[in-house]
């Protein structure tokens, strides 16, 4: 039909310009993001493109989401100002038979959501947190470029090594400078040097070298000679293979342990894909277009709406894991009101309803129904 085929091509039209707008922009704030973090040394300066990747991945589905909410209230928006409503209206349409032709082209990307959030979030979130943490456990002497001071990965040691090996295991004329919790400052200095594991520690072996301690007064100062004198330059195998985020765990984990941190990230990812519904119906039933305004106000609305319905979302994840409302309870609070509203509103449009019209029926009501007892 006509009716269908142009409205849902609209919607494409609209819905690619937009998505590719706000693709746009995500990726050049997580792009400046993701070099504040290799600028910090948390992430591998060479693997910026790979967690640029999986991190803008990751955010798809809330683009998706924003994406498709806009490209409807742009296009409903759209033909309110050309009077094509009007039209539609004069042949018989009503609002409510927008709902066919809108929820035909959504269907397809609100399962692509579902399917992202459910799968693809917690995947492109255990990506970058490998990559992250790969890059953490890696021994401070592994970091060292030879020839340049390096700043161990704690922020309280100092290395110099003037040449290494192939492999990177060993290293000669080494220099570090370290602070200790209680305020002692060590300055050791070494012939050679190799890396070495032990008791899933890793640990800097030093050979014929010298070592000065400084007090934490500087009351005192302490020099000894060793032959060798091992340091640990890592973390140990326990701590690096910590426990992973719960962002990054898979869904079907999530639901297998129902701890409170867990139905708090099930909850958000439920959320996300309920939201999208919600919105395909807040877009349809509060859309209203003036021929002499603007779109400013829609798009006031739309960004003012996903802001505020996307917080709400996170603050009920929070209130979950913390025990202070129970997973149904949230859902059926945030999503089911919403849910309800949104298509007591629809209603109330389809039918051209106002408040006026309510009270003058109520009222009439209520006189045949004492006319009747009479």
């Amino acid at each position: 039909m006509l009716f269908h085929s142009s409205i849902r091509k609209e919607l494409a039209r609209s819905f690619g310009a937009t998505l590719v707008v706000l693709f746009t922009i995500v990726l050049t704030m997580l792009l400046i993001r993701t070099l504040g973090l290799a600028s910090r040394g948390s992430v591998n300066p060479e693997e910026i493109m790979l967690v640029l990747g999986y991190t803008v991945l990751g955010r798809m589905p809330t683009i998706l989401t924003l994406a498709l909410f806009i490209a409807i209230v742009f296009t409903l928006s759209r033909m309110y100002r050309d009077s094509e409503m009007i039209i539609w209206f004069a042949s018989g349409r009503s609002l409510g038979g927008f709902m066919g032709p809108v929820m035909r082209f959504a269907w397809p990307i609100l399962l692509v959501i579902a399917l992202m959030v459910f799968f693809v979030w917690p995947w492109a979130n255990q990506q970058t947190e490998d990559l992250r943490s790969r890059f953490q456990r890696r021994g401070d002497l592994e970091r060292i470029a030879p020839g340049q001071f390096q700043e161990s990965s704690s922020g309280r040691r100092v290395f110099f090594i003037d040449k290494d090996t192939a492999d990177g295991t060993e290293g000669r004329n080494i220099f570090i400078s370290s602070k200790e919790d209680d305020g002692r400052e060590t300055i050791t200095s070494a012939r050679s040097g190799r890396i070495e594991w032990i008791d899933e520690q890793q640990m800097l072996m030093l050979n014929n070298g010298q070592r000065l301690e400084i007090d934490a007064d500087q009351s005192s100062l302490r020099v000894s000679e060793f032959e060798e004198y091992g340091t640990q330059v890592g973390e140990s195998a326990a701590v690096a293979g910590g426990a992973q985020g719960l962002k990054a765990r898979p869904s079907w984990d999530l639901i297998r342990d129902p701890t409170q941190a867990n139905l708090g990230e099930l909850g958000w990812r439920v959320g996300m894909a309920l939201t999208a519904v919600n919105f395909v119906l807040i877009a349809l039933a509060t859309t209203a277009g003036n021929p002499r305004a603007g779109r400013g106000g829609n798009l006031f609305f739309t960004l003012f709406a996903f802001v505020f319905y996307y917080n709400l979302l996170n603050l009920g994840q929070s209130w979950v894991a913390k025990g202070l409302v129970g997973l149904g309870t949230f859902m059926g609070l945030l999503h089911g009101v919403v849910f309800v509203l949104a298509l007591l509103w629809l209603a109330k449009r389809h039918n051209n309803l106002t408040l006026r019209d309510w009270l003058h029926a109520t009222r009439n009501k209520g006189q045949q129904a004492r006319e009747a007892r009479a």
